[in-house]
């Protein structure tokens, strides 16, 4: 069985690292003629070139790597098992004592190890490549921004709560157009401090450079005051971190879990609605696992017989069943979101449906037949 465990773990590693170079070949390619139009454009962008460009589209790889491994992993796998089934190699190995739950077995296994490299690679090098490729364009293009109105953060401390807004990220991991508004426990708007640029500190705080800070005040019946003061380095200290303002400034579902994790944290801590990061919080949890139900959907397709048929087909349908899955993955997280359904259910449902299907198949095609 070593001898068989081995043969079909080669097999499937090595369909599936073909079909993923495709596919991720098939990307680049879309990606570079997509920064064309953006290489020496007048302005802003003019000092963006080919070399950038080149850099950005490979900061995008492990992106798409991240996204098309668990349907490369269907194809490769149904690839491997109907042409297996066609030489009748199969045929020989379940002679020589390969039963189906052994099978299955030996493709979970092979299937773990897809498990394990789709989440080290989504929770730790594809935020990592996505945030530097988004600094990388700042640097050349401009800012990165989220429309007029910048990004909407909310905090409460002891001695009042505070409404932030950051307008952009700069190239060098700063902030652009940075307002805080102030109000004590009761609401009351107490000061607001606005700065053109802020760094993150180490130590829990931003600093605001050539900050303008506007105080109101009031004293029992007397008419409220206002005091405009100019600091040229203000220290604010505060726990909304730099991975909370790219939250709010970048897509979600290129944040790593923990960083999800601690946003969700940070918006229930301060009353604020968490659902739709809650939902990508548990996409990111059970994404890897897809791997495990795309072996199991294309099992079946060892225990079919076509001598004379061609295996493009059956690949054919490993698509399509895999472009469903990813769709049905998008789709049930926009209605959960407005259904509002429990976010590990929005999340996992797709994967229930899949996986249902694949051991009904499995059941009825191998085990009954």
């Amino acid at each position: 069985m070593k001898t068989i465990r081995r043969l079909l773990h080669a097999e499937v590693l090595a369909a599936v690292t073909f079909v993923t170079l495709a596919f991720l070949a098939l990307f680049t390619f879309f990606d570079v003629v997509d920064q064309l139009p953006s290489i020496g454009r007048p302005g802003v962008g003019a000092g963006y070139q080919l070399p950038q460009a080149l850099s950005y589209v490979a900061l995008q790889v492990p992106n798409h790597l991240y996204e098309l491994l668990p349907i490369t992993v269907l194809i490769g796998t149904i690839y491997v098992m109907t042409r297996m089934a066609q030489s009748s190699e199969f045929t020989i190995l379940r002679t020589s004592g390969l039963e189906p739950w052994r099978a299955l077995r030996t493709l979970m296994t092979v299937g773990a190890v897809f498990v394990v490299l789709t989440f080290l690679i989504g929770d730790f090098l594809a935020p990592w490549a996505d945030r530097t490729s988004q600094l990388l364009k700042a640097r050349y293009q401009g800012n990165i921004t989220v429309g007029q109105t910048g990004a909407w953060l909310r905090e409460k401390q002891p001695y009042g709560q505070f409404a932030v807004n950051v307008n952009a990220l700069a190239s060098d991991g700063g902030m652009r157009g940075v307002r805080v508004f102030e109000f004590d426990n009761k609401g009351i708007l107490v000061s607001v401090t606005r700065a053109p640029t802020a760094q993150f500190e180490s130590d829990e705080a931003w600093q605001l450079e050539q900050a303008e800070r506007i105080e109101f005040t009031s004293r029992g019946t007397a008419a409220s005051r206002i005091e405009r003061t100019q600091i040229p380095t203000f220290r604010w200290p505060t726990q909304i971190t730099s991975e909370m303002v790219s939250a709010a400034v970048l897509r979600p579902d290129r944040m790593s879990t923990l960083d999800l994790f601690q946003y969700i944290r940070h918006l229930n801590a301060n009353n604020q609605s968490a659902e739709r990061y809650e939902i990508e919080f548990w996409k990111k949890v059970f994404y890897p696992l897809s791997c495990l139900v795309m072996v199991v959907l294309a099992l079946p397709f060892a225990y079919l017989h076509f001598r004379n048929e061609g295996i493009s087909v059956y690949v054919f349908g490993g698509v399509m069943a895999g472009i469903s899955f990813f769709f049905l993955n998008n789709v049930f997280g926009y209605v959960g979101e407005l259904r509002h359904w429990q976010p590990w259910f929005t999340a996992a449902l797709p994967g229930m449906i899949y996986s249902l299907l694949s051991l009904g198949t499995f059941s009825w095609l191998v085990l009954r037949r």
